[in-house]
């Protein structure tokens, strides 16, 4: 059953593709490159390859930071641990299955999930192996956790979390999948006391952590159109907690702010996006599906700036760097915008296999890991 449900998923992937085309309208091509004068010069500071990277499948292996550790997973099932500063290898391992949902950590541990269902945990301190557990489908998100339970989100909507240091299941939630769905989703968000999670649905639920009792659910966008395509409204980008508030967008749906306690929402604008956004300065960040990048305030639907010149170039959720915005795209250029009007001030190339996963940032280095598996740490001077 397992592995029908990892190939439906797949099935429904290239239905995707094939009837974003069928409209008999001549697809656009990606959009060129523009010159600019730089502003800024993004230093390349290390680089460290990451076994086979991506891998084939459109998987999302995203490293994780945890102190003055970097962690990245390849596709083979080849943990690294990096130290941030120098990329040297502090430890590496390989596990006996595919990786498909990585990296996690915290808390002294290291998450990775698996095609066929598996969650792996691992040791920070060498990747020894503490415990192994079966979810109820394929894992294509990093587990989370808040130092007393690891949760994780399977593809078929299920949230299953473990006792952190035994892998006993402490509880587990499910919710009705729509009949088509992108493949893929954003890691749940794990707090001491709630777990928030996007849905396939376009609503975003919140648990308790410790029981998995729902104390909320919100829908951030409601299914429109006559076929099945149409009404795709997936939460497949990271949600994004900012003090009491969180932030979600949807394919095919809205940007919304939500009241962490209540779920209500505080205010959404309409918005298609397969990233989730992120913040700085005041402001929440989107890359819509159509390349566009747009600057809202976080306080309210206002935008303040948006950047076209990148349409169509499949790029990867905004962070907030310094005093600008960083994208990456599928020719594996990482561009850096102004926070304050969106222009384009910077530009480097990673990987010339593309970039689909989100940038790390930790002060002024930014973590880039790239599809055949460079992993690139740039500076600013």
């Amino acid at each position: 059953m397992k592995q029908m449900s990892r190939y439906l998923a797949l099935g429904l992937s290239a239905l995707l593709i094939a009837g974003c085309g069928s409209s008999g309208k001549r697809e656009l091509p990606p959009a060129e490159l523009e010159r600019f004068t730089a502003e800024v010069d993004l230093q390349r500071s290390w680089s460290r390859n990451i076994g086979a990277g991506q891998g084939k499948r459109y998987n999302t292996l995203v490293p994780a930071l945890d102190g003055l550790t970097l962690y990245a997973a390849d596709v083979n099932g080849r943990v690294f641990a990096l130290e941030r500063d120098t990329g040297a290898v502090i430890w590496q391992t390989r596990l006996r299955e595919p990786t498909s949902g990585a990296v996690g950590a915290g808390s002294g541990r290291v998450m990775v999930g698996t095609l066929d269902g598996q969650v792996i945990v691992l040791d920070e301190s060498d990747g020894s192996e503490l415990w192994r557990a079966q979810v109820s489908s394929e894992v294509l998100a990093p587990p989370q956790t808040n130092g007393d339970v690891v949760v994780v989100q399977s593809q078929d909507d299920t949230l299953t979390a473990f006792d952190i240091s035994t892998g006993e299941q402490r509880w587990t939630h499910q919710s009705s999948l729509p009949v088509l769905t992108v493949r893929g989703h954003a890691a749940p968000v794990v707090s001491l006391r709630q777990v928030f999670a996007g849905l396939a649905s376009g609503r975003v639920v919140s648990l308790d952590a410790n029981s998995g009792t729902v104390i909320w659910e919100e829908r951030v966008a409601q299914p429109r159109g006559r076929s099945e395509l149409e009404r795709m409204v997936d939460i497949d980008g990271s949600l994004l907690l900012v003090d009491q508030t969180l932030y979600a967008a949807t394919f095919q749906g809205n940007l919304a702010a939500l009241d962490i306690e209540t779920g209500s929402t505080r205010w959404q604008h309409p918005a298609s996006s397969h990233g989730g956004p992120g913040a700085g300065f005041g402001s929440v960040y989107i890359s819509h599906a159509n390349g566009t990048v747009e600057a809202f305030d976080q306080n309210r639907p206002t935008s303040l700036w948006r950047n076209e010149s990148l349409a169509r170039r499949k790029l990867t959720a905004p962070v907030a760097f310094s005093s600008y915005v960083a994208v990456a795209d599928f020719e594996g250029y990482v561009h850096l915008l102004a926070q304050t009007d969106g222009r384009l001030v910077a530009r480097t190339r990673v990987d010339r296999r593309g970039v689909r996963v989100p940038p790390i940032v930790l002060g002024d280095t930014l973590y880039v890991y790239g599809n055949s598996g460079n992993l690139v740490a740039l500076r600013l001077p």
